[in-house]
């Protein structure tokens, strides 16, 4: 790949990916860093954006991004264990890196976001014969034709579900699980409490990603679970980091269903057969 910077301009919803970048990158350079990810921190030097200035230094963010994309990482690394050949579908996936993490050498991966992301990577990310993309919506039903489902499917939605409406995300779930039967989703949602100060605009000082349109609380849970197609739905816990917040006190908590639900959950839906 060339060293030369590469100027990007995005705003709204596709921004994020950048935000989720950085915060990757930031965890990264540290030594006790709980994420290895040089090309995250690679990406973040040839590309031409204020990202300090737009997002702020990332210590407060970092490790709790970090942790949240490991989790992911263990699954999927969980599902190439058992399918060593499987394909990798991942829905809105930005700038993540997660090939490069997880590569067995074998799986098959296929990317599906919008077409100035897809633009975005084929510029900025290496390109091997065992990755594809579709420049298209996570809505648009094209992609699934584009899927090989013989040796295995797992699906990812990082960051991507919770700007959607709820019948959109219903709809998505269902659609993937009725076409790709015994396999399954990891999926991250933001609690409700949260997403509605995002909707009045009482986030936090500093960046303010998009509106969060759909969240999770027990109801909602309960509407994921009975979904056509569906056969179990459980929320992952995630990885131990540093200190007494991301070392004890988060992955203690999302062994708590009470308490899990005021954070944000990465959840496993497994489809039937």
């Amino acid at each position: 790949m060339t060293t030369q910077a590469v100027p990007v301009q995005l705003d709204r919803v596709p921004e994020t990916l950048l935000w989720t970048l950085w915060h990757r990158a930031v965890e990264a350079r540290r030594n006790d860093t709980v994420l290895r990810d040089p090309l995250a921190v690679e990406l973040v030097e040839r590309i031409d954006f204020p990202f300090e200035e737009r997002f702020g230094d990332g210590r407060g963010l970092s490790q709790w991004q970090a942790l949240r994309a490991r989790c992911f990482d263990d699954t999927i690394r969980r599902f190439l264990a058992a399918h060593a050949y499987g394909t990798v579908v991942a829905l809105g996936e930005g700038l993540e890196t997660q090939f490069w993490r997880v590569d067995n050498g074998r799986v098959r991966w296929l990317t599906v976001d919008l077409p100035e992301v897809i633009e975005l990577r084929g510029r900025l990310l290496p390109h091997g014969p065992r990755m594809r993309s579709v420049a298209c919506s996570a809505l648009d039903p094209r992609w699934l034709d584009e899927v090989d489902a013989s040796r295995g499917v797992l699906l990812t939605a990082q960051g991507l579900l919770m700007y959607l409406v709820p019948d959109e995300v219903h709809g998505l779930i269902a659609r993937v699980a009725g076409r790709f039967r015994g396999g399954a989703l990891v999926f991250d949602a933001v609690p409700t409490w949260f997403a509605r100060r995002t909707l009045r605009d009482e986030a936090a000082d500093g960046y303010q990603p998009p509106p969060w349109l759909w969240s999770l609380d027990r109801d909602e849970e309960r509407r994921l679970r009975e979904l056509p197609g569906v056969a179990r739905l459980r929320p992952l816990h995630l990885p131990r980091g540093r200190g007494a917040v991301h070392g004890f006190a988060f992955p203690l908590a999302t062994m708590l269903p009470p308490v899990r639900r005021l954070l944000l959950t990465v959840l496993l839906a497994r489809f039937r057969p």
